[in-house]
């Protein structure tokens, strides 16, 4: 199969995703976003991979992993989340739209009051069958649910 075989790739352009607070964010993978910076049509841009650098500001996170900075991304997530609750257009996007951009759905999950241990699920169901796919991306999402959520002893 060829990178552009659709049984191999999901088009994700500015896919919607609405959660159950009635937050709604947008979903790209760089393979098939905008030729055209000026044609997007985001307020906020969350970029998970330099293929975005013309659109913004890249948090630091190597595809497969997670981000090289978790404060400054889990403070990145938080903003971003709470400008599209806010009304603002938000666009999350990485290379395909499936391990970085789940992993950064999943965390709105959570803070849209998906239970942590459904979050994973909830974005695959919703969103793409294919989306976070690796083990330090899992590990990460139950770090930030942690720290936004903290266990009260």
């Amino acid at each position: 199969m060829s990178l552009g075989d659709p049984r191999r790739t999901c088009p994700h352009r500015s896919q919607a995703v609405e959660y159950p607070d009635g937050t709604t964010v947008y979903a790209s993978a760089s393979a098939f976003h905008w030729v055209d910076p000026s044609a997007m049509t985001h307020d906020v841009g969350l970029w998970l991979d330099e293929s975005w650098s013309n659109y913004g500001e890249v948090i630091d996170w190597p595809d497969g992993g997670a981000p090289r900075d978790w404060e400054d991304a889990r403070t990145r997530i938080r903003q971003a989340f709470a400008d599209a609750r806010g009304g603002a257009r938000v666009e999350v996007g990485c290379i395909a739209a499936h391990g970085r951009t789940g992993t950064v759905l999943a965390c709105f999950a959570i803070l849209a009051g998906v239970p942590a241990d459904q979050a994973i699920e909830w974005v695959r169901d919703h969103y793409c069958s294919k989306a976070v796919e690796t083990g330090p991306q899992e590990r990460w999402i139950e770090w930030f649910a942690e720290q936004v959520n903290p266990v009260q002893g």
